[in-house]
């Protein structure tokens, strides 16, 4: 993937999982949320950080057609024309709609990969202590 370098009116957003880069794109206004509320970050305003809440961050193109993102917790670093995110989990949608219907799947598939693995792991913590059990049986009879 090569980096472009966005006109002086734009910036480049480059938003970033744990595992992929979810979206690399010219942008002229980033709207996210911070602990201490929303903010809106435009090509010529100063450097910045912040550390993002769950939410919904915004962006808009060049032609004005505005995208989103549902973010998890993450961060924020804006310099000079690129403004990196970085969080654990993000869903992108074309409208809010949209948007909506895709976080309610996401999470409902989280919630069930975290019931398979809370249920492994009491397998798990069950066979250990069936393990030492019979270790206990065979030391003492």
């Amino acid at each position: 993937m090569t980096q472009t370098t966005p006109p002086s009116n734009a910036m480049t957003l480059k938003l970033l999982l744990p595992t992929n880069v979810l979206l690399e794109e010219s942008v002229t206004k980033v709207i996210a949320e911070a602990q201490n509320g929303s903010f809106c970050l435009l090509p010529r305003h100063i450097d910045f950080v912040a550390a993002l809440v769950p939410g919904i961050l915004t962006f808009t193109h060049a032609d004005g057609k505005e995208q989103y993102v549902a973010v998890d917790i993450g961060t924020l670093i804006k310099h000079g024309s690129e403004v990196l995110v970085s969080v654990f989990n993000a869903v992108r949608g074309d409208d809010l709609n949209h948007l909506h219907a895709l976080v309610k799947e996401h999470f409902i598939k989280l919630d069930e990969e975290q019931r398979i693995a809370r249920s492994a792991l009491a397998r798990l913590e069950a066979g250990v202590m069936r393990h030492f059990i019979q270790l206990e049986k065979q030391r003492y009879g």
